[in-house]
């Protein structure tokens, strides 16, 4: 994204009277900084302001600077500096600038699970009609939303935007930047119990997106959620409940998707997906969609063709023909169980191997949320393998808990856990692989070729 250096003059004092026009903004000295802004961001660990002269020399032409901090005086005349109060204020007001400058249509998306998935469907939806922009990664926080919106291209018709959050408060922030067109919440579980407590206090926190949502602006919601009844009122609902504004009816298994339709017509959507929670994130989608006037055999065909990020239900064969299925990027309760769900309907394989890992920031409620996954666990899986000290309470539950009948096995490391898996799998078995992202548990079984 290009921009010219006004736009910093309602919070900015310049050191040099020139105006300039950057080519983007720059975070990294290690990378080509060559004519762009470069943001010294103030971490827990680094102070971004100590490699100003790594800028300099990577070619940055322009950078914003702490007003509290002296700027060396050799290097006064090489760059021009705007003095701001704080670095990071100033990275969200220069894209809140932006935004304002080039009025791209903003779609913001939060939610405990999903956010990544509806991200992926609502480009998929859109880019055929319109020049789509999103969130690159995960790079969805305070930082990497205004990011993101700097790395948009010029020419960027809609902008689709992923908010995360752990705290009260983050989303509100991310909301205020983005001022959102639709906003959308795909559900309430239990990430982040460790720092808001409750699923009520997490529900509040999401809601937040409404802040920053403009005056005409939508808001879409998952409708079968008690604890989203706050807004939706006066939100564009979505589930499989009567009453629902987008309601799921008619819904068929395909060969690793499904087809479903909506309540008021009868010709179907179909996804290539595994889960069937992705069911409910494609309507997310249709109805964000159908707010930009995409008309619904377009969103069909974009549907029906779907790609999303990686380890998101990502299958993949091994040398020796089974199928894995990689859901590794992040965990929480309600993800893992609607993970052991769609092994459990997945058709084909006369075995069906669990491994389950560590979640975490569960908070003081995380030995009872893990032991509960066992509740999820039922025939047809064939066997259940936990690795890491949390995953080891599934195993445990499993074990004491009568109405729990599939054997199970326990390992403290991802090493233990892969030479046991090694001369178990065949062509007739299907993996799933499912823990948080820092468990890296996707590493435990390799793809046929690698």
């Amino acid at each position: 994204m290009k921009f010219r250096s006004t736009l910093l003059s309602d919070f900015a004092r310049a050191s040099l009277d020139k105006e300039l026009q950057f080519d983007g903004i720059a975070t990294d000295t290690r990378k080509d900084c060559t004519n762009k802004l470069f943001v010294p961001i103030v971490g827990e660990v680094y102070d971004g302001h100590r490699f100003i002269d790594k800028a300099i020399e990577s070619g940055a032409t322009g950078t914003l600077w702490d007003d509290s901090k002296p700027f060396p005086k050799d290097l006064e005349n090489q760059i021009v500096v705007y003095y701001v109060s704080d670095t990071t204020e100033g990275l969200q007001n220069l894209a809140k600038a932006v935004l304002n400058a080039h009025k791209p249509y903003v779609v913001g998306v939060t939610g405990s699970n999903g956010k990544t998935t509806v991200k992926d469907m609502l480009e998929a939806v859109l880019s055929p009609n319109y020049k789509t922009y999103k969130t690159q990664g995960n790079l969805n926080n305070h930082w990497g939303l205004p990011m993101t919106i700097l790395s948009m291209p010029e020419d960027t018709d809609v902008l689709i935007l992923e908010m995360g959050m752990s705290s009260r408060g983050e989303i509100s922030l991310l909301s205020s930047i983005a001022r959102p067109d639709v906003a959308v919440i795909t559900n309430i579980g239990e990430s982040h119990l460790l720092q808001l407590g409750s699923r009520e206090n997490i529900a509040k926190a999401k809601m937040e997106i409404v802040d920053g949502l403009k005056e005409n602006g939508s808001l879409i919601i998952d409708g079968d959620e008690p604890l989203l009844a706050p807004v939706k009122s006066r939100a564009i609902s979505c589930g499989y409940e009567d009453g629902n504004d987008f309601q799921i009816s008619e819904v068929s298994q395909l060969d690793k998707g499904f087809a479903f339709c909506l309540s008021e017509e009868d010709k179907p959507f179909e996804i290539r997906l595994l889960g069937k929670h992705n069911i409910k994130n494609a309507l997310f989608s249709i109805a964000a969609a159908r707010k930009l006037g995409v008309e619904d055999d377009a969103i069909r065909s974009s549907l029906s063709n779907l790609k999303l990020t990686g380890m998101r239900l990502e299958t993949y064969e091994t040398s020796n023909g089974a199928l894995v299925i990689n859901d590794a990027y992040n965990a929480s309760p309600t993800s893992m169980k609607a993970a052991v769900n769609t092994l459990i309907e997945l058709e084909g394989y006369k075995k069906k191997i669990a491994v389950l890992g560590d979640m975490y920031e569960l908070g003081n409620q995380e030995e009872q949320l893990h032991r509960d996954i066992a509740t999820a666990i039922k025939n047809p899986i064939t066997e259940v393998v936990t690795v890491g000290e949390k995953g080891k309470w599934i195993y445990e539950e499993m074990k004491t808990n009568e109405a729990v009948s599939v054997p199970a096995v326990s390992f403290a490391t991802k090493e233990e856990a892969s030479s046991y898996l090694k001369d178990r799998l065949d062509k007739e078995t299907a993996v799933l692989l499912k823990a948080s992202r820092g468990l890296g548990l996707e590493t435990i079984i390799k793809a046929k070729g690698k």
